[in-house]
């Protein structure tokens, strides 16, 4: 007899409903299922509880430098842990590698990549993997369903490049993406992208909780406030304005360089309206398509399960502030993160008091 876990597992990677979007089914011969979450995680495992769940947003993989294909290696590790949203208020998180977003991944057009997905032994749900950038049934979810303690793998060509999401496909993939398992995979085209002097990667989603923003304690998740579209939080990288003095510092940039901007938006319902206070998008390709950027855009809509990448110059010293110009989600909901750029000042590009002597 399979143990509790076990079964409960492979009744959730049954299949039914809108969830047969993705491409995944039940293995043959078995009944379609749901996993059990009504009561957020109250018959799932004890999870690890790990200081913080948000990515370094400086840890971008170094941009490709190479002229001909290459093959990659690729492994991501599913893990459920439990870290804080903010300080006093705890989620039962699903991560790949233990961090929101998951890693970028970063390959060539023409690049082979052999992925694997590792689902931690800790783990009580399913996951897989469904990448936006591999032509295939559900973008490999199905070849990349594991259960806890097991592994999975597909093969594909990065045949088309642009910026595209990856993201947990399973039944009830609304719930595994809201709670943070999607991520950014960058395909450059052959001739690579324009060289910047600094790049950063945020992700975006929104938490639906049974508490309500800033109240103390353990925060479940709530399934009817996610079929509202109703989102306690909307965060960049699974915390409340984690980019700031008060979190965990802002990002960093010098007067005279160009910054790229990386972001993913896993939603699952809410669009991102993406826009740098006290600064444009000089450059911005929408939904992730690498072809003639955009010029001087000054808020870039980005849907969920989509991508942008927008430059910004930095003639002056300032703080940037990255919101969504839903402004509510800044103000109320956490979403906020800032880049502080250092440097000497230019007046004839901005006085901010220019009575004084």
């Amino acid at each position: 007899m399979l143990d509790t876990t076990r079964r409960r597992v492979l009744q959730g990677l049954g299949m039914g409903g809108t969830a047969a979007v993705a491409g995944c089914t039940a293995p043959s011969g078995e009944s379609p299922a749901t996993e059990t979450v009504r009561e957020g995680q109250a018959s799932q495992p004890q999870r690890d509880q790990v200081e913080r769940v948000a990515a370094d947003p400086a840890d971008v993989p170094d941009p490709v430098d190479y002229s001909s294909p290459r093959h990659h290696e690729v492994e991501l590790t599913a893990r459920e842990v439990t870290a804080e949203i903010e300080p006093g208020v705890t989620f039962d998180f699903m991560t790949f590698d233990g961090q929101i977003p998951g890693p970028m991944i970063r390959v060539r057009r023409g690049d082979t990549v052999s992925f694997t997905l590792e689902s931690d032994e800790g783990n009580g749900m399913p996951h897989n993997v469904d990448f936006h950038a591999v032509y295939g049934t559900g973008g490999g979810a199905e070849a990349t369903n594991v259960t806890p303690g097991e592994s999975n793998g597909v093969d594909f060509t990065a045949t088309y490049p642009g910026a595209f999401i990856y993201h947990c496909a399973v039944p009830n993939m609304d719930y595994h993406i809201s709670s943070g398992m999607f991520g950014m995979i960058l395909v450059e085209p052959e001739d690579g992208l324009p060289e910047v002097d600094r790049e950063f990667y945020l992700g975006q989603h929104e938490l639906y909780t049974d508490r309500p923003v800033g109240e103390e304690g353990h925060h479940k998740f709530d399934m009817a406030a996610m079929a509202d579209e109703d989102p306690t939080y909307v965060l960049f990288n699974g915390a409340k304005y984690p980019f700031t003095p008060d979190r965990y510092g802002r990002m960093q940039a010098e007067t005279g360089e160009s910054v790229r901007v990386y972001l993913v938006v896993g939603g699952p319902n809410l669009s991102s309206n993406f826009h740098p206070i006290g600064n444009v998008w000089t450059s911005a390709h929408r939904d992730g398509a690498l072809g003639t950027p955009e010029e001087y855009v000054q808020t870039m809509k980005v849907p969920p399960g989509s991508c942008m990448t927008g430059t910004m110059d930095t003639p002056v010293p300032e703080t940037v502030k990255l919101v969504d110009h839903a402004l509510s989600r800044v103000a109320r909901k956490g979403l906020l993160a800032e880049v502080e750029v250092s440097g000497e000042p230019d007046e004839a590009v901005f006085d901010p008091d220019p009575g004084s002597e």
